[in-house]
């Protein structure tokens, strides 16, 4: 201790002599540099977590982070000096700080040079923030010239690697903003600054700038040098991902709108008649009326309440819909009989909610008392509807207190729509109005973190019983601790949007938060004429749905006046019907898999939708691509971006290209990453990675390849999520190297996981000695399956698929808990 001492008093000394000064601190240390003057602090996290801050004031400034909850906790810190340098590690990195000039260094443990700061490559600019002062404020690096980037939240560029862009941070549809880059060398780079920003990449530097600021501040992470180590990071960082519940991995039904609770459970019952799985419906917006009564979280629209001969309630039908127009007697009284009807029916209802108000509803009246409405025009135009501001915690609770009754209602999920916010014809001075939390410039990219934080923390506060879920439009860094998942907006049905929402979704959830989908099919589908029998849109629609299925969520969804469901594309027997039956069908085969992936989010930090980054590092052809992933670390999955069958013609109409779609079967290329061996799915052939490959593919099929070595739990033919027990789930083994899998249960839906109640299985799977290991149970919980069967099958060539439940499984073992070894 009396030498370390002695050590960092030298070390002050010959600093503070040419003008600066460094000082150790419990976390990193403080620094100041002479030309020009600017303070700073390094502060350690976490041996694998580090915050830079600087700022030319003599004190650091106060300043709110929203998505940041870690506190710092002990590092130890060895400390070196060379000249003006310093050099503190931590055991995961070393950060060099260069005192004369500010510039920080970033080395792993092998002294490999991760990234640099350019030199004066933080920058401040005085300027005025409404009513205070503060700074426009850059920080600059140095990246290596063929080095790939990767997140930035959720862009419609088609770019999965993000070098040599510019690009604004301004929250908006289709468009989530996310001030975060990661590496293909296994490190990110988080700045801390929600306010309106941008991303700049040129030959010379990558940089972000901010518009306010009080100061430069940005967080490296670094664990092992894989993207898993940096999302582990990430969640450490920012919290850590909720459970959701079983059900919402089935497959969802939605469209704009259903409007009435007469239409929504004849759709609910069509599907269950036809006998297609179903587990969420969606009632979206305009169940509350017209657009001055927008979002009043009310069923007060007159179709849903039977008072269309009520001239009181016909005030509040939507906008354009016929006040004279008669229907047939309803099956249904109230609101609340529809919401039994589907909980009768086994499915389970989420409602669309926004985060803006019409001058009619009660809350517009009340938050506008509080001086907590944003006055700019937002969605309904000319509506006079206003966004809350979820920065004011008094209007967080006073939207939860308005909501409660949906709640009480028994809806088990919330679309929270429109949490950019909408933001129509925008003037600069709109960006000056003030939040709780300063002017709505300085804050604008939180906005969704705050509201959907605004709705868990409440609904957690009633009751643990049911988790919550959120499907948001708009998304920041830390959005997965409030059971939230965001989709990529509403995109037009196209081919080239198509392929654009594959890097846009792997892209995101490189940002750490692992649960994100699309609207199958598009949503505005006026490329085909609104026109589900387009035979041009329905090729473009099985292709996304069939992509859908390896999704996070996979949910149907389009825009008004398309329609979408399943028996509108035709019969049993047309191609447009049996494609996408026999997609959900596949979704429900793999829910023991999808759900065990769940768990490892939340359990291990891990990802669903896994960018080639993360598996495949050292394939260079693998990270550059943007149409591939893996599915959890098993499948490889290819969605197919081009019309194979169909083409469009005059006037938008679609015809075929081919005398019969359902017996066609053309190309699909697709690249298998080195270093492994992979099996088709559908034939079960193995192919060698490292190679391009053509892969014939008929409209029923996507290319899907399973990684030698997995080993894949597989459940019943089921209509529902929970129709029938795991009790004799199929396990797949797919041989040519070794694996393991885990497989995570729980009660499916309460947060008692949180309490530790849980249980996983291990299966490894030893490939030359052909024997499967089914390890001892951990954990338990109530309810528990304690004796079950399964049933073991090697896929090679010339046995069935396992798309299906196995006719003939090669070894059948009960299992009450205790490990088993089955040889092959």
């Amino acid at each position: 201790m009396r030498k370390e001492i002695l050590f960092l008093t030298a070390l002050a000394s010959c600093l503070s002599s040419f003008g600066q000064t460094f000082e150790k601190t419990a976390q990193g240390g403080k620094f100041q540099t002479t030309q020009p003057t600017l303070n700073g602090e390094v502060i350690f996290y976490s041996p694998s977590i580090v915050r830079i801050v600087k700022y030319p004031s003599a004190e650091m400034p106060e300043k709110k982070s929203y998505p940041i909850i870690k506190t710092p906790e002990k590092v130890e810190i060895s400390y070196k000096q060379n000249g003006n340098t310093v050099s503190m590690t931590s055991g995961k990195m070393t950060v060099t700080l260069d005192v004369a000039t500010g510039k920080v260094t970033y080395t792993d443990p092998q002294g490999e040079t991760l990234l640099k700061e350019k030199v004066e490559g933080t920058n401040f600019i005085p300027r005025k923030d409404v009513n205070r002062d503060a700074y426009t404020v850059s920080q600059a690096f140095s990246l290596e010239p063929e080095e790939a980037i990767y997140g930035l939240g959720q862009r419609q560029s088609g770019a999965m690697n993000h070098r040599n862009q510019q690009i604004h941070l301004s929250n908006g549809n289709t468009n989530i903003c996310i001030p975060y880059f990661t590496s293909e060398k296994g490190y990110g780079v988080y700045w801390d600054n929600p306010g309106i920003s941008d991303f700049s990449d040129t030959p010379y530097e990558t940089s972000f700038s901010s518009q306010v600021g009080l100061c430069s501040d940005y967080y490296f992470l670094y664990k092992d040098g894989t993207q898993d180590g940096v999302i582990a990071c990430i969640r450490d960082l920012t919290g850590k991902a909720t459970m959701f519940p079983l059900w919402t991995m089935g497959y969802w039904q939605c469209r704009e709108r259903y409007k009435s609770p007469d239409e929504l459970c004849g759709v609910l019952d069509k599907y269950r008649k036809l006998q297609i799985p179903l587990d969420g419906i969606v009632q979206d917006w305009q169940y509350w009326g017209c657009d001055s009564n927008w979002n009043a979280m009310k069923f007060m629209n007159p179709r849903y309440i039977n008072k269309m001969d009520d001239k009181e309630a016909l005030r509040y039908l939507p906008n354009g819909e016929d006040k004279n127009a008669r229907y047939p007697k309803p099956r249904f009284k109230n609101p609340e009989e529809m919401v039994e009807y589907v909980h009768k029916h086994n499915a389970h209802l989420m409602i669309s909610v926004w985060a803006s108000f019409g001058p009619w509803t009660d809350q517009f009246k009340e938050l506008d008392k509080m001086d907590a409405l944003l006055k700019f025009e937002t969605w309904p135009p000319k509506s006079g509807a206003h966004p809350y501001d979820p920065f004011n915690k008094d209007a967080r609770d006073l939207y939860w207190r308005y909501l409660s009754h949906l709640h009480k209602m028994n809806i088990d999920a919330w679309w929270t729509d429109s949490t950019e916010p909408d933001h129509l014809n925008p003037k600069e001075s709109d960006f000056d109005l003030m939040t709780a939390d300063g002017s709505f410039r300085s804050v604008h990219n939180a906005f969704p973190l705050t509201h959907n934080q605004g709705v868990y923390e409440h609904q957690r506060a009633v009751s643990d019983e049911k988790r919550v879920f959120q499907m948001t439009r708009s998304g920041y860094l830390g959005q997965q601790r409030y059971g939230a998942l965001s989709w990529s907006g509403d995109v037009v049905s196209s081919w080239d949007v198509l392929r654009q929402q594959i890097p846009a979704g792997l892209n995101y959830t490189l940002c750490g938060i692992p649960f994100w989908n699309t609207d199958i099919g598009g949503f505005f589908g006026w490329e085909y004429n609104n026109d589900c029998t387009n035979v041009a849109y329905q090729e473009l629609h099985v292709r996304w749905f069939q992509w859908g299925c390896f999704m996070p969520l996979m949910r149907n969804h389009c825009s008004s006046p398309m329609m979408n469901e399943i028996d509108l594309f035709g019969k049993e027997g047309d191609w447009a019907y049996d494609a996408q039956k026999r997609m959900i069908e596949l979704r429900y085969r793999l829910l023991p898999y999808i759900y065990s992936l769940d768990g490892a989010v939340v359990q291990e930090d891990g990802t669903m939708m896994r960018p080639l980054v993360m598996d495949f590092a050292h394939d260079r052809k693998a990270i550059l691509l943007d149409d591939e992933y893996m599915f959890g670390k098993n499948i490889l999955v290819c969605p197919v971006t081009e019309p194979l069958y169909t083409k469009k013609v005059e006037k938008n109409k679609g015809v075929t290209t081919v005398p019969d779609v359902a017996k066609a079967s053309a190309p699909v290329e697709v690249y298998l990453p080195k270093g492994t061996k992979w099996i088709d799915f559908w034939t079960n052939e193995t192919v060698e990675g490292g190679q391009h490959i053509k892969r014939e593919c008929p409209v029923d099929i996507l290319p899907l390849y399973i990684k030698a070595g997995s080993i894949l739990p597989l459940g019943p033919k089921v209509q529902y999520t929970t129709e029938k027990k795991w009790d004799n789930l199929d396990i797949c083994i797919y041989p040519g190297a070794n694996g393991e899998f885990v497989l995570y249960e729980d009660e499916f839906d309460n947060y008692n996981y949180e309490k530790g109640m849980f249980s996983t299985i291990k299966f490894s799977w030893d490939d030359a000695s052909r024997t499967l290991t089914i390890s001892d149970r951990k954990g338990e919980f109530p309810k528990m399956l304690k004796r079950r069967s399964f049933r073991i099958t090697l896929m090679q060539p010339g046995k069935q698929s396992a798309e299906t439940v196995m006719v003939s499984a090669d070894k059948k073992v009960n299992y009450s808990g205790k490990k088993l070894t089955i040889k092959l």
